[in-house]
């Protein structure tokens, strides 16, 4: 009534049970100067480092929920907002699209290409390309909120516990239980709404609260 855990280095430990915290990474906008310019006016965290762009100009690229509320908590503060979307059509809910397009503030440009990021030490701007006409447009923003999607780290969990479509593992919240007796899960790898190092590490302590009780009950 074990587990085993193998590593690549060979390491192995046995356990009555197992948490999971591999977490996520975020999908890197993958064009010029964006790796160069990363946490330089660049960055993957609105909560993070928002409020540091405080009345200026910036672009939020994405279209899911999570880019509407990455440019909805940037209209508290910021001069100007512009989101970008590379299709024609949003992944986020559309009363959500609806309620933020009402903003004198919001400006949203649909079907783009990603051309460059400019900047010398800092972000400068971003070079665009509109697709429906080929032409280019320099947009002067000295912040960009890139929210194009997570990759959790679950590769090497497929047919241990249940996974959504998404690679994320599925849990009960309310104890973070995964579908396996035994294994818990927390933090940006599992299939909740929010993901934060906070809101991870409060996830963490609960499901270590509910493993000890689990150990407890089941002591042989």
């Amino acid at each position: 009534k074990t587990f085993t855990i193998q590593t690549d280095g060979n390491f192995i430990a046995r356990s009555k049970t197992v948490l999971l915290t591999a977490g996520s990474v975020r999908r890197q906008l993958e064009v010029p100067g964006a790796d160069r310019l990363e946490h330089k006016g660049l960055t993957y965290c609105a909560s993070c480092d928002g409020p540091l762009f405080a009345g200026m100009d910036v672009a939020v690229i994405g279209g899911g929920n999570a880019a509407f509320e990455t440019a909805a908590q940037l209209l508290a503060y910021c001069k100007s907002v512009t989101l970008l979307n590379r299709g024609n059509t949003f992944r986020a809910d559309e009363i959500t699209v609806d309620k933020l397009s009402q903003n004198l503030k919001l400006r949203i440009i649909k079907n783009v290409e990603f051309i460059e990021v400019l900047g010398d030490k800092f972000v400068s701007g971003l070079k665009i390309k509109h697709t429906e006409n080929n032409t280019e447009e320099t947009l002067p923003v000295m912040g960009i909120f890139v929210e194009i999607g997570q990759l959790p780290n679950s590769h090497f969990m497929e047919n241990f516990v249940d996974i959504d479509p998404t690679g994320k593992v599925i849990i009960d919240p309310w104890t973070q239980k995964t579908s396996k007796m035994g294994v818990w899960a927390a933090g940006d790898l599992t299939n909740i709404k929010y993901h934060q190092n906070n809101i991870a590490a409060g996830d963490g302590v609960k499901a270590l609260e509910d493993i000890y009780q689990w150990l407890q009950k089941n002591k042989s």
